[in-house]
C-alpha cells in the first residue's frame, strides 16, 4: 500500500511545488513531534497531515478500497476525511482472504491503475537504469513520500562497486509503525514496489526494512534478492505491535503457521493408526 511510489514518480518530470519544510536534507513531513523528529520506538509519532497528504492517503485508499472486505465505513470519491489509520485500515482489509501472492497482486493492479496507459515504457524512455535515473528518483522519493513514510533523507550508497546518491534512508517507516504488521510491510510495501521499479519500470529498486527500529534503506540501481533469500522474507511477527496478531484469519504469517500444524497434526494421525 499504500504503497507507492509509482503514481508519483511517472508525473515526476512536470514541474511542480514540493511544499516540503527541509532541514539538512531532511523532508520533516508534517511532524508533530516536539523535537521535529520521529518518536522512539514504542511510541506513535504524531504528524500533522496537510490537505496535500489527505489528499493522497484518499487517492491510494479509494484505489484498494475496491480490493478491500468488510469495509462499513465506505466514504465517497469528494469525502476526504480520510486521515492515515483509516488509509491503513483499508489496506488490512485488502490482505484479508488472500495470500501474500495475491496481496502483492493487488498492489501491482492498484499502482497500474494509477497511470495513464503505455507510462511504464514511457518512464523506461525517460529513465534508463543508469546513475544518474537512480539518483533522480531517490531524490524524488524524500519530498514526495514523506506523507506516507515519514522523514528521509538521500544517502550515498554503493552499487556494482559504483558510489552513488541514489539510497534512500526512512528514519521511522510511518505505515510499519502504523499497522505493526511484518506482512504489511513485505507484501503491500516492499515486494511489490520492487517489483514495480524492477520489472514494470527497468529501474532496480531494493528497499530494506530494519524491524528493530522501524527505519528502511531504500537503494536505486541495485538488483532486488528473490524471495527466498530476501532476509525479510523470514521475519517473525512484531508480536509487540501488530494489532492482528491474534486474529489469525488476517495474519498470513500466523495462518501459514497454523497452517502447518494441522497438516503436522493430521501427519501423526495418520501416522499413528498406520504403526498401530
Amino acid at each position: 500500500m499504500v504503497v507507492v511510489q509509482v503514481a508519483l514518480a511517472s508525473v515526476s518530470v512536470s514541474s511542480r511545488h514540493w511544499g516540503a519544510e527541509r532541514g539538512r536534507g531532511v523532508v520533516r513531513c508534517g511532524i508533530a513531534e516536539a523535537s521535529g523528529e520521529p518518536a522512539p520506538m514504542g511510541q506513535k509519532t504524531k504528524y500533522n497531515d496537510g490537505v496535500f497528504a489527505k489528499a493522497f492517503m484518499t487517492l491510494f485508499a479509494r484505489k484498494i478500497e475496491k480490493f478491500g472486505r468488510d469495509i462499513d465505513d465506505k466514504k465517497g470519491w469528494l469525502d476526504y476525511d480520510y486521515d492515515y489509520e483509516s488509509f491503513v485500515q483499508v489496506s488490512k482489509s485488502a490482505m484479508q482472504g488472500r495470500n501474500r501472492l495475491q496481496q502483492q497482486q493487488v498492489v501491482r493492479l492498484v499502482l497500474l491503475s494509477m497511470l495513464p496507459p503505455g507510462a511504464p515504457a514511457q518512464f523506461r524512455k525517460l529513465f534508463p537504469p543508469t546513475k544518474w535515473a537512480a539518483e533522480f528518483n531517490a531524490a524524488l522519493t524524500v519530498p514526495f513520500f514523506h506523507w506516507l513514510v515519514g522523514p528521509s533523507e538521500v544517502v550515498e550508497v554503493e552499487v556494482n562497486g559504483v558510489k552513488q546518491k541514489s539510497g534512500v534512508h526512512i528514519k521511522k517507516c510511518r505505515y510499519l509503525e502504523n499497522s505493526g504488521c511484518v506482512g504489511m510491510c513485505v507484501n503491500m510495501c516492499k515486494i511489490p514496489t520492487q517489483d514495480f521499479f524492477t520489472n514494470e519500470f527497468g529501474l532496480p529498486l531494493t528497499m530494506t526494512p530494519n524491524f528493530e527500529d522501524m527505519s528502511c534503506e531504500m537503494v536505486y540501481g541495485q538488483v532486488p534478492p528473490r524471495f527466498e533469500d530476501d532476509p525479510a522474507s523470514k521475519q517473525p511477527c512484531l508480536v509487540d505491535f501488530c494489532k492482528s496478531f491474534n486474529l489469525s484469519p488476517n495474519c498470513p504469517k500466523k495462518r501459514k503457521k497454523s497452517n502447518f500444524f494441522v497438516t503436522f497434526s493430521i501427519w501423526l494421525f495418520f501416522v499413528f493408526f498406520c504403526v498401530k
